[in-house]
């Protein structure tokens, strides 16, 4: 019992006063929550948890409607994520870890109750076991896990985003035929040489989509066959760690990184559609197929002055079937007035999508010594089957977000101000932009 007390105490010294600035850009953080559990630290428990609540403002698509009121405009909060997080190795054989907690809960949505924002449902994210077989080389887990395919994206942390969050398309079947960018699997992870892998095999979630009822596809309710993924990246620099499957949005300087990656997903007849005529109808079945192919880079500039920059660049082409297309709105403050209602846009599906990143850490002596400013921009440009004018015109979806990260400290406290241009598609023939503003606070611990 004196030796787990001596133990626990060296940890907490460890996060208060450990010099190392990691993934976080926190020399203060060091190692965090983690409690070693022998005296050379390789038997260890490492608790993490984080909130990041919205303040948001919100010029709403035409049409939009709010508790049943016509609302033009909304000034709303929301709490975007809520997370408890952790993991434990008594072996460096073995890897156990439990990911748990609530997200997008506003008052009007996000609730255990359809409608209601009460109450939101606490769901387990992630849950695995891992075996090490071969050193680095070879790791083998079983659960359900985060370890995607796709992209560096695909398997994005939301504890050090570059901009204020993931521009969602990057999770493309999310809560579809996964649980939250999740699957029930077996995967496989390491790296040879410089080049990190991971791929896996997983049951697609059932959708309880309705029956096929047009011609354009939509999730197949009796989809019963295996999910392939995986996503491979040469690390050209300094070595990244593929202990946690969550890739980082940004080093703040903290690392020299250049990685180039390619990825895939496949779903065999995972979606169906309509056939035939009105007199003898008939459905077809088609595979999900998604691909991504991307480059990040992450360097420090000035030593001196702790200038960085942050590059990031994906191209996905995805196949969901005849003209898919599905529209979302994260935090959607309207309640009413169609699927492209509030902020909603068509943010995915069959087609092509270009996404692009960039981030540079201004020096230290801008805000003195309480915190550094990071100013980033990101654009994203979509060609989508199924989004089209009334004369069956590809209409482009182009987002742009603008913003500044005020780190606090590094990414465990940290402000964001984001502005989005985004499009109204209520009426493609005459697209309009629309403004959205958020303000997010973060603390990470």
């Amino acid at each position: 019992m004196k030796n787990l007390i001596l133990y626990v105490a060296a940890g907490l010294v460890l996060c208060c006063t450990g010099r190392s600035a990691l993934a976080q850009g926190s020399p203060l953080y060091g190692a965090g929550m983690k409690v070693p559990l022998n005296e050379d630290g390789t038997k260890y428990i490492r608790f993490i948890t984080w909130h990041q609540v919205w303040i948001r403002y919100n010029e709403n698509n035409a049409g939009s409607l709010r508790n049943n009121e016509r609302v033009d405009e909304t000034v709303d909060f929301g709490l975007r994520r809520s997370r408890f997080l952790t993991y434990a190795q008594l072996s460096d054989r073995f890897l156990i870890l439990m990911h748990f907690g609530i997200n997008n809960q506003s008052a009007v949505s996000g609730g255990l109750l359809s409608g209601d924002g009460k109450k939101p449902q606490l769901f387990i994210h992630d849950a695995w076991v891992e075996y090490k077989v071969l050193d680095q080389k070879l790791y083998l887990g079983a659960g359900l896990h985060y370890w995607n395919g796709i992209s560096r994206l695909s398997s994005a942390s939301t504890l050090n985003f570059l901009a204020y969050d993931a521009p969602i398309f990057n999770w493309p079947t999310i809560d579809a035929i996964d649980q939250f960018a999740r699957m029930l699997g077996v995967y496989a992870k390491g790296k040879l040489g410089k080049l990190d892998y991971r791929v896996a095999v997983n049951d697609p979630f059932l959708t309880n989509t309705a029956e096929a009822l047009g011609p354009e596809a939509n999730y197949n309710p009796r989809n019963n066959k295996k999910v392939y993924q995986g996503y491979f990246n040469y690390q050209f620099l300094e070595q990244e760690s593929n202990l946690l499957p969550y890739y980082v949005g940004t080093y703040l300087g903290s690392k020299r990184v250049f990685n180039l990656g390619a990825g895939f997903m496949h779903n065999p007849e995972g979606m169906w559609r309509m056939t035939g005529t009105a007199l003898a109808p008939d459905t077809v079945q088609e595979d999900i197929t998604l691909l991504g192919a991307d480059a990040f880079l992450d360097l420090p500039l000035n030593k001196e002055s702790g200038t960085a920059f942050t590059a990031y660049a994906v191209y996905y082409n995805y196949d969901f079937g005849r003209r898919n297309v599905r529209n979302i709105g994260i935090l959607n403050p309207a309640t009413g007035g169609g699927s492209l209602r509030g902020n909603a846009f068509p943010l995915v599906g069959t087609g092509e999508i270009g996404y692009a990143e960039l981030g540079y850490l201004l020096p230290r002596n801008v805000l003195g010594e309480k915190a550094r400013l990071q100013l980033y921009a990101a654009y994203s440009y979509g060609s989508l089957e199924g989004v089209r004018d009334s004369s069956g015109e590809k209409v482009p979806v182009k987002v742009l977000d603008v913003g500044a990260n005020l780190l606090l400290e590094g990414h465990h406290a940290k402000l964001t101000l984001n502005y989005r241009h985004r499009p109204d598609f209520t009426n493609p023939d005459d697209l309009t932009y629309r403004p959205e503003v958020t303000l997010q606070a973060m603390i990470y611990l």
